[in-house]
């Protein structure tokens, strides 16, 4: 028999990476929110990589926290070494990369739940989400609680019937030895969600004292020491060194002649594992003719010897592992703590959900995470943060918050999950966004903030901090435009940078795309300079040197969005519609795409099945529905 638990605004299922952007993102909205997680003590927990960031994850981790979310403070909170990755290139691929203290990042993450008022903690299992009126009404658990709320956001991460395989051995639970969610994905499935079956993997941890560290490379540390959050100041403290080394012909063979073990090449896996995040097995047949690959050593935290193997992905046998790790320099006389393996759980179609992750059949129902299909803690807690955004405006009854291709990878991720889908674990890269040097991680403040003021995420300071950095980029920005005459200081100046003397006069933003000239520079030059923070210094410089680009994909987001503007009605008879090819009408049928531009990205939509559609709709005044 039910008993009633409580009446909240808002539940949220699940306390991962996700679960906690959602929860935090509704409580500071003004909702009372309740999180119902499976254990307290897997709260932020990182179960595969201590790390956050990374090439375009970084990016996300920037979003996130420019629109109001927690994990870039966090991981500021409790990192213990960081660097910028991608320096060599343009700024549109800088991205962040932070190894954790993985413990205290947990810590700190509980630590804010706990804190944050209008959230109740609840330690159980969601059997039941309960829907009435094509509206999310409720849940109950397995204990027999029933929840009454309004809005319900799932981040049940890869909990949904998982199953742990190494070698031959096989255990139906989470990750790290957790319970696994058993009645859900049926609870899902009967509300009309495709479920699919998705797999992914964690390396063997090993001993660090048992390492030969003298045999690997080392890998310090970015100082000055950067920061995720836009609010973090400057900081100095001693960093933890990672370690590179390589898988060798003798890592290879072990692995090969050993395959006939492995569950994923005995047929045992059903899921579909991450292309871009192969095992190591997959790595030595995909690219056999490579001769080794990187393994990066990498620390648990600061009060451990515990150290994750990265680019080992496996779920050989123990044994198997053991051997295979004592091949590579510096693990040849390795303690293997916990083996890797692989892990195979539920997840949604996410083609059902709207652009909001929002349940397009069912209102109030959100999902954020690897439920959707993704992978990655960032790719899981941006999706969270937006999830919950909108389930909150939703209970406001106050409009959603759009995020666009040409906005954030954000809304790169979210429009790549609903209109493309996905066919295996989807991980953010990017390539994926075409807008990428508009979308950098350095300006992810200016781009976001003020279109998250709205949501009552974005404190005064955050705000006060944003403008005073986009004030004085447009103060130098301005200043920038004046034209430096052809006189001795100029010649002195382009002379000492090597560059050839000057014929006419040269604008001082001409002078920024010059190799080894910055701002500061340009202020011995032209005193009247305006002074700058490192901020907004950055965005001077990258506005100047990158200015022809910049301004290509400003027309190219024009073009795109004249598309985006030609709204369609979420019940156009596309079955109905000549012309359209068989394949076009099922899938923006089951889409039900929100304007043209969307329509044009779906998989199996032509340029002629969009020309087909733009006739239609003139014929049919535009967005207006069909007589």
């Amino acid at each position: 028999m039910r008993h009633i638990s409580g009446q909240f605004d808002a539940a949220v299922i699940g306390a991962g990476h996700a679960g906690l952007e959602a929860a935090l993102a509704l409580a500071r909205m003004g909702l009372h929110t309740l999180v119902l997680t499976l254990n307290l003590d897997s709260i932020g927990l990182m179960p595969c990589n201590p790390a956050i960031g990374g090439t375009s994850k970084g990016h996300l981790v920037r979003e996130i926290d420019a629109l109001g979310g927690e994990m870039g403070l966090a991981a500021d909170d409790t990192l213990i070494q960081i660097r910028m990755l991608n320096t060599g290139k343009g700024p549109a691929v800088h991205s962040l990369r932070a190894q954790m203290d993985k413990r205290r990042y947990h810590e700190r993450m509980k630590r804010a739940l706990e804190e944050t008022q209008n959230i109740t903690l609840m330690q159980g299992e969601c059997a039941a989400l309960h829907v009435k009126n094509g509206r999310a009404t409720g849940i109950d658990t397995t204990a027999g609680a029933h929840i009454s709320c309004r809005a319900v956001v799932v981040c049940s991460g890869v909990y949904l019937k998982s199953r742990i395989l190494i070698g031959e051995w096989r255990q139906e639970s989470g990750p790290a030895g957790l319970m696994r969610a058993e009645g859900l994905s049926a609870c899902l499935g009967g509300l009309g969600f495709t479920i699919r079956r998705f797999k992914t993997g964690t390396p063997a941890r090993v001993h660090g004292l048992s390492l030969d560290y003298d045999e690997m490379q080392i890998q310090t540390g970015d100082t000055p020491i950067p920061a995720f959050s836009f609010l973090t100041g400057e900081r100095d403290f001693p960093q933890a060194p990672c370690y590179l080394t390589y898988t060798n012909p003798q890592t290879h063979a072990v692995i090969v002649n050993n395959l006939h073990r492995s569950p994923l090449y005995a047929g045992v896996i059903e899921g579909t594992g991450a292309r871009y995040c192969p095992s190591i097995e997959d790595k030595v047949v995909r690219f056999h003719d490579k001769e080794r690959h990187q393994i990066f050593i990498e620390p648990e935290g600061l009060f451990t010897h515990e150290m994750y193997v990265q680019g080992m992905n496996t779920s050989l046998p123990a044994d198997v592992q053991e051997d295979m790790l004592r091949t590579i320099p510096g693990l040849r006389r390795c303690v293997v703590l916990r083996p890797g393996y692989a892990i195979e759980y539920d997840c949604i179609d996410p083609t059902a959900l709207n652009a909001y992750l929002g349940a397009r059949d069912i209102e109030g129902l959100y999902f954020g995470g690897q439920v959707n299909g993704t992978s990655g803690y960032e790719e899981a807690a941006a999706q969270g943060l937006y999830a919950a955004i909108n389930a909150g405006l939703y209970l406001k009854n106050q409009p959603p918050l759009l995020l666009t291709r040409a906005d954030a990878y954000i809304g790169v991720l979210a429009d790549d999950l609903t209109v493309k889908g996905v066919d295996e674990p989807y991980r953010m890269m990017t390539s994926r966004a075409e807008y990428r040097l508009l979308l950098r991680q350095d300006n992810a403040d200016m781009r976001l903030t003020e279109i998250a003021r709205r949501t009552g995420l974005i404190s005064g300071a955050r705000y006060d901090k944003m403008m005073k950095k986009r004030e004085g980029v447009a103060r130098a920005q301005q200043a920038l435009a004046r034209v430096m005459p052809p006189n001795a200081a100029l010649q002195a100046f382009l002379g000492a940078h090597g560059e050839p003397a000057a014929k006419t006069g040269i604008p001082l933003c001409d002078l920024l795309k010059r190799p080894g000239i910055g701002y500061t520079d340009l202020t011995r030059l032209c005193p009247t300079l305006p002074p700058l923070a490192d901020d907004a210094r950055e965005q001077a410089e990258i506005a100047a040197r990158y200015d022809g680009y910049i301004h290509k994909q400003r027309e190219q987001v024009r073009r795109m969005q004249a598309l985006e503007d030609l709204t369609l009605h979420q019940d156009i008879p596309y079955r109905q519609i000549k012309g359209l090819r068989m394949e076009a009408r099922q899938k923006l049928t089951d889409r039900r795409p929100h304007s043209i531009g969307q329509a044009a990205r779906i998989p199996g939509v032509s340029p002629a099945d969009i020309a087909v559609l733009l006739i239609w709709r003139r014929a049919h005044g535009g967005e207006e529905k069909a007589t």
